[in-house]
């Protein structure tokens, strides 16, 4: 087909990134992808035939993207279309499920894996197995809220009972669920434990990246969450070595904002770019395990970088959410470092621009130590150079608890050459002087 240069995307997965599944577009290389995203964990959660815990778009086939290449992903812009929706923390509920809850659900009454359902009524026992009627939902809130927004989408404000339970009655409609989506709305259930708590609205995608290597269930897709599928009981179980071929697009980074550019690696041809699971705001770790699931509109613009081979994401934030040791130099920062290095006979001085490594595991420090290794492998220098850069030009930061950080540092601009990458991080941080 003759690639686009818009596509549009309303269609979703059902729960399963399989490498070997359709593609839409394709689309050109420096083209855009425009998509309506549906909410991201908890409708899928209770949604037993999505076999992902989430529900993201179709992948597009970028033009030109070969494996070993990787994709620069620019967020454009990102709306949220939802007037509420509801989240919290979860408890699974033993016995509905094959070794895990967001995979294989089983109904405990029939047997049925992966089960079509039915709503009958509001709350936490409304999601019916189609089959034999059993409450089927693999999950419960432990301490849960509906959350609405003003018009503008800046505030919202979570709600009482009543409030919670009229919108529970018509939960496709106040959480804008898309057209295409078939999951069940969380608003369903109702949460009302935090009343009149104010949050600031501030969207992002937690999925955004390019399709692994071998079939994985979206929500899996990083090294964190990976760590559910090695040995278990059901369908989609993979050995440990086996989850090297996943593309960290589950983050959950609350840096992947509006602005942000995002550099996926490209492990199947035509790199399959997806996106979902947006959340209407986030601390760092989202330490409930959940936040608030929205549907939204998102513009994204794809650039193949030829030859960038990369194992996982590396993130260029926008300038405000740099650390503050990461921020492009200053000019009277720069004056002061001259007279400096005049003073002690320091000849040159480096130039250098912001870049943020992604690294993820079965906890922190794993974590920590893949990005470590990442940056260092990337840039072909050690990993305790790294170490020392993200010290004291940088930052280590959480972006999920437990198992996905940054590490950020100011990077110098020789490196970025090497790669090929320096004018992409440029025009990123337009004000530097590196």
């Amino acid at each position: 087909m003759e690639a686009k240069q818009t596509v549009f995307v309303n269609e979703f997965t059902n729960g399963i990134l399989d490498p070997n599944g359709e593609m839409l577009g394709p689309v050109k290389d420096g083209g855009y992808i425009i998509a309506n995203t549906a909410p991201g964990c908890w409708g899928p959660m209770i949604t037993p035939c999505i076999r992902g815990g989430h529900e993201v778009t179709k992948p597009v086939f970028v033009e030109g993207a070969e494996v070993g290449d990787a994709i620069a992903i620019k967020i454009k812009s990102i709306r949220v279309t939802s007037i509420a929706t509801s989240s919290g923390n979860d408890k699974p509920v033993e016995g509905r499920f094959l070794g895990d809850p967001f995979v294989a659900v089983k109904c405990p009454k029939c047997g049925t894996l992966y089960p079509e359902t039915k709503i009958e009524g509001i709350g936490q026992e409304a999601i019916r197995c189609a089959n034999c009627g059993a409450d089927v939902s693999p999950f419960e809130f432990t301490n849960g809220y509906t959350i609405a927004f003003d018009s503008n989408k800046n505030i919202g404000v979570t709600l009482h009972k009543e409030a919670a339970e009229q919108i529970a009655r018509e939960g496709r409609y106040y959480m804008a669920t898309p057209d295409n989506s078939v999951q069940n709305p969380i608003v369903t259930f109702a949460p009302h434990d935090l009343v009149g708590t104010v949050a600031r609205v501030r969207p992002f995608l937690g999925q955004l990246g390019t399709t692994p290597a071998r079939p994985l269930p979206d929500s899996h897709n990083a090294g964190d969450f990976g760590q559910f599928l090695i040995d278990a009981p059901h369908e989609y179980a993979i050995t440990r070595e086996q989850l090297k071929d996943r593309t960290d697009g589950h983050m959950d980074i609350n840096r992947v904002r509006e602005g942000a550019v995002l550099i996926c690696p490209v492990k199947v041809r035509g790199g399959g770019v997806y996106l979902g699971d947006m959340h209407a705001m986030q601390g760092d770790g989202e330490i409930a395990g959940h936040t608030t699931d929205v549907a939204g509109i998102v513009t994204l613009q794809v650039k193949v970088i030829k030859g960038l081979n990369i194992d996982g994401p590396i993130l260029l934030p926008v300038e405000e959410d740099l650390p503050y040791l990461a921020k492009p130099i200053t000019k009277k920062e720069k004056e002061m470092a001259l007279d400096i290095a005049e003073q002690w006979g320091v000849k040159k001085l480096e130039e250098s621009l912001p870049i943020s490594f992604i690294g993820t595991g079965a906890n922190l420090n794993e974590a920590t130590e893949n990005g470590l290794k990442r940056a260092a492998e990337v840039l072909g220098i050690t990993v305790p150079e790294v170490m020392n850069r993200a010290t004291i030009t940088g930052s280590i930061e959480i972006g999920r608890h437990p198992g996905v950080v940054t590490v950020t540092f100011l990077c110098p601009v020789k490196y970025l050459d090497k790669i090929g990458i320096t004018q992409l991080v440029r025009d990123q941080y337009p004000h530097s002087l590196g």
